[in-house]
């Protein structure tokens, strides 16, 4: 990889986007900044899930998040996978591709959960080795997200936060900060998480994720059905201290309410955003000037078709 600065421009508050959200926002054009999709449903050519997702990537950024990648199981890894990535990656021209720091299948056998990784250095050489070889195949560097977890290794001998630094540090990758994720981690295992924002290494943290979750008391579990909670608005306001103006979005996987919802949910973001980094403003004008520009542009197109 060559060494350019290693972060992108801010894009701004995005959305997931969701198939029974589709058709609004084609014909409403809501103001969204951006909008992330999940890479896995759009790998095969053709299609409504296609059809959908270029016409939408002509009006709006795109980001590419994976769940399937497994960058931290001992299998080879997928290059008929990888193969597909790449080419929606060319077709859909995103702003940047992302997936987990975890493993989801062994043997050929996919479990289509994000099973976390025991934080070691011999974890850390291996991990580190295969995300250089997927940046190198996709030809970008990549964005490992942390995810929630339920249980622990005995064999781990440091923090995830160590895990993730070195890991970024070592395969030259860049972080997906998911906030409810830390918070659901830290409930689970019992730490604090703002001690987890504070030792992040900042200069790699390129996308935060808010999401909601489920609480039984005694432990919590990252369900993506609920709105965001106000513990979890709590902790990206810290992170954002910490961070500065980070590319946010939320995700909803379950329990989807009308797209309306979603907006007045992610102004929620922008308005604790706003008031936490007052130079904010300035950054949001000129992305709305940059997207007024593509919209006339759009415009344009569809007039001479």
């Amino acid at each position: 990889m060559t060494e350019t600065a290693l972060t992108q421009d801010f894009l701004g508050f995005g959305l997931g986007l969701r198939t029974n959200h589709f058709d609004h926002v084609l014909t409403n054009r809501p103001d969204i900044d951006w909008f992330e999709v999940l890479s896995e449903n759009y790998m095969v050519a053709g299609g409504k899930p296609r059809y959908y997702l270029e016409a939408i990537a002509e009006q709006y950024p795109i980001v590419m998040h994976g769940v399937s990648m497994s960058i931290g199981s001992t299998d080879p890894l997928d290059r008929e996978y990888l193969t597909a990535l790449k080419k929606l990656a060319n077709d859909v021209q995103p702003q940047w591709i992302s997936d987990h720091i975890c493993w989801t299948s062994i043997h050929g056998v996919n479990s289509h959960d994000l099973l976390p990784l025991p934080y070691t250095e011999e974890t850390i050489k291996h991990v580190a080795e295969r995300v250089r070889q997927v940046q190198d195949f996709l030809g970008r560097r990549i964005l490992l997200e942390n995810v929630s977890s339920y249980l622990s290794y005995q064999d781990s001998t440091m923090d995830e936060w160590a895990f993730l630094n070195a890991v970024a540090e070592q395969a030259d990758c860049l972080i997906l900060l998911d906030i409810n994720n830390i918070y659901v981690s830290a409930r689970n295992h019992n730490f604090d998480p703002v001690t987890y924002l504070n030792k992040i290494d900042p200069k790699r943290v390129q996308q935060f994720h808010l999401a909601g979750h489920s609480d039984y008391g005694d432990y919590v579990v990252d369900t993506h059905d609920h709105d965001v909670p106000n513990s979890v608005w709590e902790l990206y306001r810290i992170a954002l201290e910490r961070f500065g103006a980070i590319s946010t979005m939320i995700e909803r996987d379950g329990n989807i309410p009308e797209f309306p919802a979603l907006e007045q949910e992610l102004q929620i973001a922008r308005d604790i955003a706003e008031k936490t980094l007052p130079e904010l403003a300035s950054q949001l004008a000129s992305i709305n000037e940059q997207a007024q520009k593509q919209s006339l542009k759009t415009g344009m197109f569809d007039d001479q078709s």
